[in-house]
């Protein structure tokens, strides 16, 4: 049995950040643990710009970005173990894990951060009636062979979801030579951020049609053409609006999945809604010791927004294994409602949190002119305007610890939307 006392699972964009920030708080007994051949996670894949904006002012690459943390990393001394799967957590922090050159092997930890990202949802989830022919890839998959690998999926495109992944991919194989003929989004809007709309399809003259799903594959052997039809108000196709397109390729952006199969298994408590663990404002779930940060808490848009929060659960991961917590701090849930689909974090405990909390949330449908409000039981503290809100964009409201804690009966916080 080793012995370390912040072991980190996932050596990607929330991983590495969170290690940084847990050495520059003072803690050397770090370790962590990735199962690709290199750290960076998805990042490396991601070579178009418009990462960085907001964490180093500046525009970089997905790999330039990751090279900047990795590079911080190694300046620190943290310790890394690539090519190792994680295969258990326990309650009392023990981590079982495996490596070709350790063997398998299990660690005791003080503290465990949870950074194992987001995974795509399969076709298998869509129900898309036809063969199964060569020619379906998932948008990170194309992403991946394209970009890594050097190969080219195919020179015919379809895409069915309009997530930022499959809005990029648009991009990206136009770019390689390839015809997208068009982009269907189920819903009546797009998943993605709006200048991904704009710089990848509006740039590029590529149509976006919302409302519409793939209802039929053609080809045995491979993808030979795909037919798509608009769908009513429950998602299901209207007889006659059918549009079929030939093509040799089919990339499927149609979401992501926090990858908790691990979090589930330690007894982690979930939120159905993210798919993500449900965390205190230091991103603690309902484990002691046991935090969680980016994409496998819930899914971003922006990995900026993910350094920030991976930094704030390294630095309480510190304050836990060094007994700096109140344990008996007054809890404070944070209820979502009224077009706020979930928050990050569901309970707040004021007298452990930071001067500024940042509360993170997805708003359910796009809303135009609308409030942003948060209340204190029921005396409203902000009231923010919003001329249009999208589920594809995070929303976010700051709090402060002074006027929460000067709210001495504070029995619950509410974030919701308002009309004008």
């Amino acid at each position: 049995m080793e012995n370390y006392n912040l072991v980190i699972i996932g050596g990607g964009p929330a991983g590495l950040a969170a290690a940084a920030a847990a050495k520059e708080a003072g803690e050397d007994s770090i370790l962590i643990l990735e199962r690709d051949n290199q750290l960076g996670g998805i990042l490396n894949q991601c070579i178009h710009n418009g990462f960085g904006l907001h964490t180093f002012n500046e525009e970089l690459t997905g790999p330039e970005y990751a090279n900047r943390f990795i590079e911080k990393v190694k300046d620190l001394n943290i310790e890394y173990r690539l090519h190792t799967m994680v295969m258990d957590i326990s309650e009392q922090k023990v981590v079982t894990a495996m490596n070709r050159n350790d063997g398998m092997f299990q660690i005791q930890a003080k503290a465990i951060i949870l950074a194992m990202g987001c995974r795509e949802r399969p076709r298998g989830a869509l129900n898309i009636p036809g063969y199964r022919p060569a020619g379906i890839y998932s948008a990170g998959t194309a992403q991946r062979l394209v970009n890594i690998e050097g190969f080219m999926p195919g020179r015919e495109v379809v895409i069915l979801g309009s997530g930022d992944i499959g809005l990029i991919m648009a991009r990206r194989m136009t770019l390689e030579g390839a015809k997208v003929k068009v982009v269907a989004e189920l819903m009546p809007y797009s998943g993605g951020l709006k200048r991904n709309i704009v710089q990848c399809l509006d740039d590029f003259g590529i149509p976006l049609k919302l409302s519409h799903t793939v209802v039929d594959i053609e080809g045995k052997e491979r993808v030979e053409g795909v037919t798509i039809a608009e769908v009513d108000n429950h998602g299901k196709p209207i007889p006659g609006t059918e549009e079929h397109y030939s093509c040799d390729t089919l990339l499927l952006s149609v979401g992501l999945i926090p990858e908790n199969e691990l979090s589930k298994d330690a007894g982690v408590e979930m939120n159905p809604i993210t798919r993500g663990p449900k965390v205190n404002e230091s991103l603690e779930t309902n484990i002691d010791g046991v935090f969680a940060c980016g994409n496998v808490l819930h899914v971003h848009d922006l990995v900026d927004f993910v350094s920030q929060e991976a930094t704030t659960a390294g630095k309480n991961a510190v304050k836990y294994i060094h007994n700096q917590e109140n344990k008996n701090a007054k809890v404070v849930p944070v209820e979502a409602k009224d077009g706020v689909r979930y928050t990050v974090p569901v309970t707040i405990r004021p007298e452990c949190m930071d001067d500024l909390l940042t509360v993170r949330f997805r708003v359910g449908g796009v809303y135009k002119n609308h409030f942003i409000s948060v209340y204190l039981n029921d005396e409203r503290i902000q009231h923010r305007p919003r001329q249009i809100m999208a589920p594809g964009e995070m929303e976010q409201v700051i709090l402060q610890k002074k006027q929460l804690l000067a709210k001495y009966d504070l029995q619950k916080i509410t974030i919701c939307l308002e009309e004008k």
